[in-house]
């Protein structure tokens, strides 16, 4: 073989390689670097076929003619594909590990291999294999040292007061109203964002946790049983929450009962000291055990606010917000019994309820060229978008709801999604594959417009809506769901 040809060989197999591991990396990103779920639990694994199965057995099987495959068909595709995703790969210190490891596997077999002259074609899957293993057993190591770091951290704020959230629903909302309403009185400190694995909880203690915090107020998530109580076990709340819980994340729980089953780990917290728990979870009472949800009156939610009352003790306090959304009032109220239980007065907790500002991108209101735009992305329930549906049929001009319907979840609450959805809207364009047969069926708008991805969207929008509309954005699902 000619030297040009061995470079050109050498070039395309670590390109191709790199390409491999790029997908890679990118899905097991989506997944929590679960192996198993990108394998098991993908949403579209026919991606898998496409852009890693038939590029890897073309490798070994079209001989001379692999390069003009990868050059003209696979390296187009990817490029494409991942032009198109509008959830890309965010290069953190993990995903330049694994690829610092898998372009250094792959230099050495190739250059090993050019030196012997004994391959006819050089390797793929144990470059990409021994990158998987090195990297899971590196972050491994590293996982356990952040999380000595971070435990030893959390010992020496001996003071700490450490509050933290689950549920099936509204543990976001619940978390930034506790930190909003405690911060007038409090050092409180909240996790960014929706972080709520115990990775993500152990990197914002190290990293973003201030020494002074008096209060620290951190969310719980979960998709398989166990991962509340290595989170609780952790940090030890004294202060914890069990919001509502409902048939979300269904494919990897099974049944309702172990959803339930898996937030009340919360309970088993070493240094438990209160309990808010909603009735939708148990009724079992418990000495440390309050529950919330039936305390809600008179409820009047608007696009211009919420105003209700609560009992808190023995008195009714009268509140006013301007978070919409009737479903808020049960998240308010818990974060308003926790103000209560820190010593913060009934005049302190309704100036501070007055004051709250709108979680982003739920039930977020922005005006924007004469239009009304609710912009609910981060909410997937069905109760928070049905509610987002009532608050758009008080508008009184054009209705449009942009949503990929809901993620994660049965048919069954998608006909009420879509019942609701026909009952309100003028206008409803479906975003995504996953529930398009369904919603083709059985939605009946005349101006229905079915996306296979968003990447036309905005065009879309633009030729559909004009000043005075309201346009709801629902549960914007990542498009590799």
């Amino acid at each position: 073989m000619e030297n040009y040809e061995v470079l050109f060989s050498f070039v395309t197999n670590v390109l191709f390689v790199l390409i491999l591991g790029w997908y890679l990396i990118t899905n097991l990103q989506w997944y929590d670097y679960r192996l198993s779920r990108v394998v098991l639990k993908h949403h579209k694994p026919q991606w898998h076929v496409l852009y890693f199965f038939i590029p890897f057995v073309a490798y070994y099987t079209t001989d001379k003619f692999f390069p003009i495959f990868f050059y003209f068909a696979i390296l187009p595709a990817i490029f494409i594909w991942h032009k198109r995703l509008d959830k890309k790969l965010v290069l953190t210190w993990r995903v330049k590990r694994f690829l610092i490891l898998l372009i250094s596997l792959t230099l050495f077999q190739d250059v090993l291999c050019t030196l012997k002259s004994s391959c006819q074609v050089y390797g793929v899957f144990m470059p990409l294999a021994i990158a998987y293993i090195g990297s899971y057993m590196i972050e491994k190591f590293l996982f356990l040292s952040y999380k000595k770091e971070a435990k030893k951290k959390l010992k020496e704020m001996q003071n700490l007061q450490i509050v933290c959230i689950t549920g099936s629903y509204g543990k976001t909302s619940i978390k930034n109203f506790v930190a909003q309403i405690l911060s007038k009185k409090f050092r409180v400190y909240a996790t960014p964002r929706s972080i709520n694995t115990l990775g993500g909880i152990m990197g914002d203690v190290n990293n973003s946790l201030p020494s002074d915090t008096e209060i620290y107020v951190c969310e719980a998530g979960a998709r398989e049983s166990g991962d509340i109580y290595e989170i609780t076990t952790f940090i030890e709340p004294q202060t914890v929450v069990v919001g509502k819980v409902g048939e979300a994340h269904l494919e990897y729980f099974k049944s309702l009962k172990n959803i339930i089953a898996t937030k009340l780990e919360i309970m088993q917290s070493p240094r438990l000291e209160r309990a808010f728990i909603h009735t939708s979870v148990t009724d079992e009472p418990h000495e440390k055990v309050s529950f919330f949800g039936n305390e809600i009156l008179n409820i009047d939610a608007t696009l211009e606010g919420i105003d209700f009352e609560l009992q808190v003790d023995d008195e009714i306090l009268a509140f006013h917000t301007n978070i919409l959304g009737e479903f808020q009032t049960m998240n308010i109220a818990v974060a308003v019994k926790i103000a209560k239980q820190f010593g913060m007065t009934n005049d302190e907790i309704i100036k501070a309820v007055a004051r709250l500002e709108p979680v982003e991108h739920r039930l977020q209101m922005i005006k924007a060229g004469g239009k009304i735009i609710l912009d609910d992305g981060y909410n997937g329930n069905i109760d928070g978008m049905l509610e987002a549906i009532r608050l758009c049929s008080l508008h009184e001009g054009r209705k449009v709801i942009v949503t990929p319907g809901l993620v994660e979840s049965s048919a069954e609450l998608n006909l009420k999604l879509i019942h609701a959805i026909d009952e309100v809207f003028d206008i409803a364009i479906l975003t995504g594959s996953l529930n398009a047969e369904l919603f083709n069926k059985h939605l009946t708008i005349k101006n229905k417009i079915m996306l296979p991805n968003k990447a036309s969207l905005v065009d879309v929008l633009a030729n559909q809506t004009k000043a005075g509309d309201i346009i709801l954005f629902a549960n914007d699902a990542p498009n590799f769901i």
